[in-house]
């Protein structure tokens, strides 16, 4: 346990392990359930219970890894009175009071690499562009910091700058290595430049941390500026794979990867020798944008370009997926319209279609059930190699909760009977949390964990973990309000 007095949340209010109505700014936030609430009000409930048995405060009790694993038994109780019981938290429930077990289950030395996160340019050129008066993530609760009563509109936005990305990211949770990416946004309004991103890898760089940033290079390739660009993010940028929204562009006209727009793009980035594109799928901006944003289209162009790999940002989710299982043609959206793609044009598993859990599996952690569906249809029609890790942070404030319920997911036995799922085995695990993204990226993990484990980001945390200040918060909109006061939100 903690035994210092926190500065952050000293009562203990937040749960480590967040279950909120927060979105990533490309879907309206849904509501929780009322299995949601009642997951939340149990974990309240023995918070206060177990930090008592144990003689700690709230506050210490939920930054432990009993806290953690308190929080989840609570999910799994509120689900299972609901009758969810097709995917669950595998925590013995002693993992509620005894620290080492606790530890043993939710903690780990998996290698994880995050490929998509996100950063904001709190002094970029896009905030020239906003509406008057419009006052983008002034929502966030970080953004009450000291440096907002800095002078200027949008002072808040320091309190997102790189230094709090450096904490959420590599001090708050185990995330290892990550791939900054991008937003989609016209060429002069972008949230995120890549100048910027390669300031924040810079300031990585100074901490001896210079294994642990990647950087995509965004490309919209029916906006011509983007496409000519391609030339100087490969050759100054170093940039490591195509960040790409088919649902974007000019008066909100996408395009498909398989269209002429989308084959030059392709085949401009294997001249490149960039050979990975990652298509962000599954999150309409839109009616309009709706078509563009289901995955119709990657079966052909992987079959078509065998030596391109295609990382599908969402893996094609879409909220509220069916809690059934893949039967038939499957439904008309979300992800199996990515898995019938991949049937009808034959791209068997573990070829050169990935499919990226990032806001996916945070919004699923929400729905254990439908999230056994989701993760069981990716695993056994993507194959167990080509499931990659992502969360979708800073959006969700450190990844770390989203890490430890991961740990501790299981599909039932009776939907793994039912449908032919996998089991989730520890295999598998340390294959999702890092080890088929390095395989793309052709990252070896040892030689990178050898240097990680003493760069200046390693000692950093060492020292940190002695007396962690996790603040459990989210940064993303949670209200239709909130959602729609960010520039730009939900709009091609």
């Amino acid at each position: 346990m903690i035994p210092s007095k926190s500065r952050i949340d000293p009562d203990g209010s937040r749960l480590p392990i967040k279950l909120d109505t927060t979105s990533n700014g490309e879907f309206e936030p849904v509501p929780l359930s009322p299995v949601n609430c009642a997951a939340n009000r149990l974990a309240h409930e023995a918070a206060d219970k177990n930090a008592k048995r144990l003689a700690v405060s709230r506050r210490n009790f939920l930054v432990s890894a009993c806290g953690a694993a308190s929080t989840l038994l609570a999910f799994n109780a509120a689900n299972a009175a609901a009758g969810k019981v097709g995917g669950f938290f595998n925590l013995p429930g002693e993992a509620a009071l005894d620290s080492a077990l606790a530890e043993a289950r939710i903690g780990g030395g998996e290698f994880i690499f995050d490929v998509q996160g996100h950063f904001v340019d709190p002094n970029g050129a896009w905030l020239q562009k906003l509406t008057p008066g419009a006052k983008p993530l002034s929502q966030m609760p970080k953004t009450g910091c000291a440096l907002a009563s800095e002078p200027g509109a949008y002072s808040y936005l320091r309190c997102l700058g790189p230094d709090e990305f450096i904490k959420d990211v590599f001090l708050d949770s185990d995330t290892d290595m990550m791939v900054l990416s991008f937003v989609p946004s016209r060429p002069d309004a972008e949230p995120l430049t890549i100048q910027t991103a390669d300031a924040v890898r810079k300031i990585v760089d100074r901490m001896e941390g210079m294994h642990r940033l990647l950087l995509h290079g965004r490309v919209n390739p029916n906006q011509t500026a983007d496409f000519d660009s391609m030339d100087e993010l490969k050759e100054r940028w170093g940039v490591s794979a195509w960040k790409t929204y088919t649902q974007f562009g000019p008066q909100g006209k996408g395009y498909f990867l398989s269209d002429e727009i989308g084959t030059r793009f392709i085949e401009k980035a294997r001249k490149l020798g960039v050979n990975i594109i990652c298509v962000h799928k599954g999150l309409p901006f839109g009616k309009q944008s709706y078509e563009h944003s289901k995955c119709t289209d990657i079966g052909v162009v992987a079959k078509r370009f065998p030596d391109v790999a295609f990382l599908v940002y969402h893996s094609g989710f879409v909220t509220g997926v069916p809690e059934r299982a893949f039967e038939g043609r499957g439904a008309d959206d979300g992800i199996d319209t990515l898995i019938r793609s991949l049937i009808e044009n034959d791209v068997a598993p573990n070829s050169n279609v990935y499919a990226e859990l990032g806001s996916t599996w945070r919004y699923l952690m929400r729905e254990p059930e439908a999230a056994a569906h989701a993760l069981g249809k990716l695993l056994k029609y993507c194959g167990e190699n080509n499931v990659l890790w992502g969360t979708d942070s800073i959006w969700y404030g450190s990844p770390q909760d989203q890490i430890q319920a991961f740990r501790v997911f299981q599909i039932a036995r009776d939907l793994r009977d039912r449908h032919g799922y996998p089991e989730i085995t520890p295999r598998i695990r340390a294959k999702i949390f890092g080890l088929n993204a390095a395989r793309v990226y052709a990252i070896s993990p040892d030689e990178v964990q050898k240097y990680l484990r003493r760069d200046g980001i390693a000692q950093e945390r060492l020292g940190y973990l002695e007396h962690p200040e996790p603040h459990f918060l989210t940064y993303g909109p949670k209200t239709r309000r909130e959602f729609l006061n960010l520039p730009g939100a939900g709009q091609p």
